[in-house]
């Protein structure tokens, strides 16, 4: 990952904690949890200060989180009682370990040339049949954002192909817009694949 949008994370944690924390997980949460096995095994990737992993944790599911910056994990401790591993994209190995993989908005922080490799090994990761959401802001190429993150953006049907070849079937979608942390708004889809 990009070292500077890491430190970015790190020097706005807590602002970015506030606008993502909620006591009810939002509908692509809820979703998501909805569609995995009781008590199931899940990784929250890319999980920043650990809200999500919490309403997981707390809907009696196995969570493993994981990001790569240590104010989330120290916010994601604090906050929550989490055991936030801390991480990059390239430390997600081992295989049919989890029965879903959260990946909202994370991934898009990856460079264009990892993401074949990263799906690839979040497929072998996840359990046959299991579920991956993978949420990322749509358009092309990679630019940084007005406060420094880099991105690289997806048309949805890049997106399509990409896990199709990593060997995902991809069964839903859904698409808006969002006003994020830099203040810009940008437009972003979620898929929700099967293993």
């Amino acid at each position: 990952m990009d070292r500077q949008t890491i430190d970015i994370y790190d020097e706005k944690a807590a602002e970015y904690a506030s606008r993502v924390t909620s006591d009810t997980p939002s509908r692509h949460l809820r979703a998501f949890m909805d569609s995995l096995p009781r008590g199931g095994a899940v990784l929250d990737l890319g999980c920043g200060p650990g809200n999500a992993a919490a309403n997981m944790r707390d809907a009696g599911f196995q969570v493993t989180a994981l990001d790569a910056s240590p104010k989330m994990v120290e916010l994601g401790a604090a906050r929550y009682g989490l055991d936030i591993t801390l991480g990059t994209f390239e430390d997600v190995t081992g295989t049919a370990i989890f029965d879903g993989i959260w990946a909202s908005f994370s991934l898009l922080h990856a460079a264009r040339q990892d993401i074949p490799r990263h799906l690839k090994a979040i497929h072998t990761a996840l359990k046959s049949g299991g579920i991956f959401v993978i949420g990322v802001k749509t358009g092309t190429g990679t630019s940084r954002d007005a406060i420094g993150r880099q991105y690289t953006y997806f048309e949805p049907t890049e997106l399509d192909r990409l896990l199709r070849n990593a060997g995902f079937r991809p069964v839903a979608s859904d698409s808006g817009s969002d006003t994020g942390l830099s203040g810009e708004t940008s437009p972003w889809i979620i898929v929700t694949a099967h293993a």
